[in-house]
């Protein structure tokens, strides 16, 4: 028991012993050493604590682990393969494969879904093999609500990466805590003097956009300066004095239309982007980075606590900010 009473979980095994959860729950689980890769060190590690704290698995949770197949499946709404996306996605992969084998744990990646301009629309289909697995990571600008809805109906085990929205209750996720680092990006701006400043980019659709909007929102509403929300096209007669591109893309073409103008990139005009490019882009741009790769060990992590538990655990990261050189003081008379 915890000092609170609270009965100790196999989270607080994991933290109190500086592992995951997972490999807890294969040291509890006595998997042979030869099947996962866990040190002795840690294996001991781990033990000491349970021996320490008097630790006693859940046996509902160890008669579920037992009955496992050990595959965990992932479902991606977008091709994850093509050049023009791979580097995105591939921090994703590696962090799921990552945790995948220090569980223990096969991944199935589900690719019959019929694809259309780059994008799988949804999981349940006459070829859909979802239930193959014990459970699924769902990985994708954005996801199918109805998906999201018949998962949560059908109590088939998944945890998204990326935020979502309740889909007929709370949906598992872990994502990107985008908001406070849009916010400390607008106070950095605004330190350097500008009070003006632009958002370019949609502000909607997949959560992941509506969180940076808001965190705009909210950046400029504490600063007191003047926040626009602007089609690219009509960045350069707003006269803002930076720009907060919402996709590291948004912010190379705000580059390139800059420079055609004859304008200097930061002299003339900042370009802030939200979230750090996946391939070269000619200027490095002030930003943050997306914690892709924790975030896709972290979504294993939950779906084992979801086949365990059968809760809906939900978690953001942060992301780190990125110095970069396209954000400046505004020049004296602007």
């Amino acid at each position: 028991m915890t000092a609170s009473g609270r009965r100790l979980t196999q989270q607080d095994i994991a933290r109190m012993a500086g592992v995951s959860q997972t490999t807890v729950s294969l040291v509890l689980n006595g998997r042979a050493e030869g099947e996962v890769r866990i040190s002795p060190e840690t294996r001991e590690r781990v033990l000491q604590v349970i021996r320490e704290t008097g630790y006693v698995a859940d046996p509902a949770a160890r008669r579920l682990a037992e009955r496992r197949n050990r595959i965990y499946g992932v479902f991606t709404y977008e091709a994850v393969f093509p050049a023009e996306s791979a580097d995105f996605y591939h921090p994703f992969l590696v962090g799921i494969e990552e945790c995948a084998e220090e569980a223990g744990c096969d991944l199935l990646l589900f690719t019959s879904a019929k694809a259309e301009q780059g994008e799988r629309r949804r999981i349940f289909s006459a070829e859909s093999r979802i239930r193959l697995a014990d459970g699924c990571v769902l990985l994708g600008r954005t996801v199918d609500h109805d998906d999201l809805a018949r998962l949560l109906a059908e109590r088939i085990p998944f945890v998204s990466v990326g935020r979502r929205d309740d889909a007929g209750g709370p949906v598992p996720y872990v994502g990107a805590d985008y908001p406070p680092a849009v916010r400390a990006l607008v106070a950095r701006a605004a330190a350097l003097g500008h009070r003006r400043m632009a958002y370019v980019g949609a502000g909607e659709g997949a959560e992941s956009y509506a969180d940076r909007l808001r965190g705009f929102t909210e950046g400029v509403a504490a600063a007191g300066v003047t926040g626009l929300r602007l089609r690219a096209a009509d960045l350069f007669d707003s006269g803002a004095t930076v720009a907060f591109a919402e996709e590291p893309a948004d912010g190379a073409a705000i580059a390139e239309a800059a420079r055609a103008r004859g304008l200097d990139v930061p002299g003339d005009l900042s370009i802030v982007t939200l979230g750090a490019p996946t391939a070269p882009a000619g200027l490095d741009f002030t930003g943050f980075r997306i914690p892709r790769r924790e975030m896709g060990r972290r979504a294993v992590e939950l779906l084992t606590q979801v086949l365990e538990r059968g809760d809906h655990p939900q978690e953001l990261l942060a992301c780190e900010l990125v110095e970069g050189s396209t954000l400046a003081r505004v020049p004296e008379g602007r």
